[in-house]
């Protein structure tokens, strides 16, 4: 495992090649340090990060299988903690420096196929410290010798003050089932309807939502600051999740995650791929995320 640390433009940014994570994003502000991402402890595996990359494809596919192009395609658990193969092997594997400045760094690992998983595919992760923004862009290609449906996403987990409010405009939310798997398309809850800024719910939530504007800005009035989320239109759909102590014993309300996606939870078992998008042999998918902090 390496540590890489960005420093530009009041930003203090630190990368771990365990799993490809972001561990800290620090803004100085009027002399104070304002985490805009939960800050990751020494050592920190992706549940405990500030970010983590999904790829191939992001959360969970139905009974850990799926029929695409005339065959059946099982995937295997690789946590211990859940029956599914959750969030691909991007969050759970080593990955190599590819380049680095002061101000920016490419990660990359290739994975060769098996292990649980039909897919075979190079990943590569750019991060950069820019116009006082925090850019991120992932892209994989499919290296399997057949065409496969891919998805990208992150997992920011963000600060969550007694005062935090999220605006993030989306057209649907999906309902949440048994498994933590997504149940079907219904009219967003009054208290997730994030079209304007409102502070998160005090309960669970698991939820994904599609349609999403590509913008969510998130305020801490506390420390005067707040930062804007911007995804490429290739992120169509969210998730949102707030813990509770049910599941996690040691959550204490100071964070919730807002996950920019290319594809809906389960899109494997739907019959538009809920987003995925089919690549051939040597074929490629990117996008990127801009994180950029303000003074409110």
């Amino acid at each position: 495992m390496t540590t890489l640390t960005l420093r530009a433009d009041d930003l203090d940014v630190e990368l771990s090649t365990r799993g490809g994570l972001v561990t800290r994003l620090a803004w100085t502000l009027d002399g104070a340090t304002v985490p805009l991402l939960r800050e990751a402890p020494e050592g920190a595996d992706a549940l405990a990060s500030a970010c983590y990359p999904l790829v191939p494809f992001g959360n969970r596919v139905r009974d850990n299988r799926f029929r695409f192009d005339g065959r059946t395609h099982e995937l295997t658990p690789n946590t211990d903690w859940d029956p599914h193969y959750v969030h691909g092997e991007g969050w759970l594997t080593e990955w190599t420096v590819l380049d680095e400045t002061p101000a920016s760094a490419a990660l990359g690992f290739s994975h060769p196929g098996g292990g649980g998983t039909p897919y075979v595919y190079d990943a590569r992760q750019d991060v950069a410290i820019r116009d006082g923004a925090l850019h991120m862009r992932l892209s994989v290609t499919n290296r399997g010798g057949a065409p496969m449906p891919f998805g990208l996403g992150w997992h920011p987990y963000f600060p969550m003050t007694p005062g935090t409010t999220l605006r993030a405009e989306a057209r649907r939310f999906w309902t949440e089932v048994e498994g933590w798997m997504p149940g079907e398309p219904a009219p967003i809850p009054g208290d997730l309807d994030f079209s304007q800024a409102r502070p998160l719910p005090e309960r669970w939530v698991n939820n994904g939502f599609e349609d999403w504007s590509g913008t969510a800005d998130i305020r801490w009035p506390e420390r005067g600051a707040g930062v804007t989320l911007e995804a490429d239109p290739v992120f169509r759909h969210a998730f949102v999740f707030v813990s509770d102590r049910d599941f996690d014993p040691s959550y204490r309300r100071d964070y919730f995650c807002f996950e920019p996606m290319t594809h809906l939870a389960d899109g494997h078992n739907m019959a538009d791929l809920g987003g995925l998008r089919v690549l051939r042999s040597g074929e490629s998918l990117s996008g990127g995320m801009t994180l950029r902090p303000r003074r409110l």
